[in-house]
């Protein structure tokens, strides 16, 4: 049967946008410019789906150099020219975010860990405003980020939706403990040949391996 959902809560980062090899990327260069040599994956793996920020005494750890305000807008400037050149939707994103609309009455919201201005402007890249309209939320605006509940726990509020009536979906661990953590039900979105489990074990209760599977999951 079908499951019915009051609200669906979305990520963007990897679920929406196809921004983490490009955001990840930038980040490996600087951090080999201030002395951290990393490969991709490394990084990947590192810092997939947590803020920057918050990974502050890592960072300052292996580099020996604090993690100044400078060095963070120079980030966010240099990620940011990349994703306007680069970024594109993840295939199936749009058809998956209008067959939740559909199935929820609009009720649906994007809950990001990252910065709102970049949240923002990679929805609009992509076409996806319409159907998002101000309901935005960004984890730097939150008392803590993923995987604390509190980003899905207002994306709920702001919806007048209970938490666990709600489907997030999700494409890391982090975001995903995050959505247990809030008691909403978690699906994972995990492309085709990768490795699921980590995900599953964190709670995610179905795995995507395409994100336009959410159209058939969710029912017309």
């Amino acid at each position: 049967m079908t499951p019915r959902f009051d609200a669906v809560l979305f990520d963007c980062d990897g679920v929406l946008v196809d921004s983490e090899p490009i955001t990840n990327g930038v980040l490996r260069d600087m951090l080999a410019e201030s002395g951290w040599s990393l490969t991709q994956d490394d990084c990947m793996r590192l810092f997939i789906g947590k803020a920057v920020r918050d990974e502050r005494a890592l960072i300052e750890a292996q580099t020996g150099r604090p993690l100044t305000e400078d060095w963070m807008r120079a980030f966010y400037e240099r990620r940011n020219q990349r994703l306007r050149a680069e970024l594109q939707a993840i295939d199936g994103a749009v058809d998956a975010v209008r067959a939740a609309h559909g199935h929820t009455g609009g009720r649906i919201a994007c809950a990001s860990g990252a910065d709102r201005h970049k949240v923002e402007f990679q929805i609009d890249m992509v076409g996806l405003r319409p159907y998002f309209g101000d309901r935005i939320l960004s984890g730097h605006e939150m008392p803590r980020s993923k995987p604390a509940p509190d980003v899905y726990l207002a994306a709920a509020a702001r919806l007048q939706a209970e938490p666990a009536a709600c489907l997030v979906v999700e494409d890391t661990v982090t975001g995903v403990r995050a959505g247990v953590a809030a008691g909403c039900t978690v699906w994972a979105y995990v492309p085709e040949g990768a490795d699921a489990r980590p995900l599953v074990e964190a709670g995610a209760l179905q795995v995507l391996g395409r994100m336009a599977d959410l159209v058939g999951r969710l029912g017309r």
